[in-house]
């Protein structure tokens, strides 16, 4: 096992500036913790209990990412059902940091199913955003009754386009608040407004405190194949850069046989550039179950 963290230090500035963000937040919720062989995973939990055979949304950041980066989309969804965010292990935020070298799809794989038994009972549409989606591809958990993947690793391979790499650089080996924003808004779509001060002073943070970790390669094609039965819509922004449209779409279809949606105006960052669209969608997915 090897830790996202470069040091104890690091790792307790990391802790407080998401226990800070959560303690801020103005939605009734429960933060809580479960153990699992990943080690101890932090859950958010907030929303009115599901009706009988009502799905709950469990929403699953990506990387660098966690549960106090997801607080507006949580909140929105929250208002009409109930919806846990994980943090991942191995990932900046509260759960465990160690992940392993090798298998770590299987491994992630595994503690999601380990993870839903206790803080998700019930039937769950599982909303995965790039690590997050192909995290929820890895499960096999009955309790996954539908997966809505953002911007989702997992199914193709990424692309880093030449400028989205000259930004990464120096954000890595010069971090600071500025080499974030550009960063970020090389992700974003274009003309996309001011950064997130949250978001830039984070990923600020992830630079300095945090061993990053590159997006999953393709999950196998017979893995795939198994997930059909499993309703599930993939959904890119118009000008990702790493999975644009015309490479997500046609590999979502022909290796999923999913549904695929484009988000005008948006890039990578969908929870931050377009979190009303992604609203839309998820509950227009949810709704499908309701009526069934």
């Amino acid at each position: 096992m090897t830790s996202v963290y470069r040091d104890a230090n690091a790792q307790q500035e990391v802790r407080r500036w998401c226990e800070n963000r959560i303690a801020e937040w103005g939605m009734p919720h429960v933060r809580g913790e479960v153990v699992t062989s990943a080690g101890v995973t932090s859950f958010l939990t907030a929303g009115p209990e599901p009706r009988d055979g009502e799905p709950g949304v469990v929403l699953l950041p990506g990387t660098n990412m966690n549960a106090a980066l997801c607080l507006p989309l949580a909140g929105a969804l929250a208002r009409g059902r109930r919806v846990t965010v994980l943090d991942l292990p191995g990932q900046p935020g509260l759960s465990a940091g160690g992940r392993p070298r090798a298998r770590r799809m299987a491994w992630y794989g595994q503690w999601l199913s380990e993870a839903l038994e206790p803080v998700a009972p019930g039937p769950a549409v599982v909303v995965g955003h790039p690590l997050g989606g192909a995290v929820a591809l890895a499960c096999d958990s009955r309790r996954i009754v539908g997966r809505v993947l953002l911007s989702s690793a997992g199914i193709t391979r990424l692309r880093v386009p030449a400028p989205l790499l000259a930004s990464t650089v120096p954000w890595l080996l010069r971090p600071s608040v500025a080499r974030s924003a550009a960063l970020l808004r090389r992700m974003a779509a274009p003309g996309w407004g001011e950064v997130s001060g949250n978001l830039s002073t984070w990923m600020d943070l992830v630079a300095r405190c945090c061993r990053t970790s590159l997006a999953p390669p393709p999950l196998p094609p017979a893995l795939l194949e198994r997930r059909r039965p499993v309703p599930t819509l993939v959904v890119t922004g118009r000008f990702d850069p790493f999975l644009p449209p015309r490479v997500l779409g046609p590999s979502a279809r022909r290796r999923l046989g999913a549904e695929f949606r484009v988000t005008e105006g948006a890039g990578h960052l969908l929870l931050d550039e377009a979190p009303e669209a992604v609203l839309a969608l998820v509950e227009e997915f949810c709704a499908t179950f309701a009526r069934s």
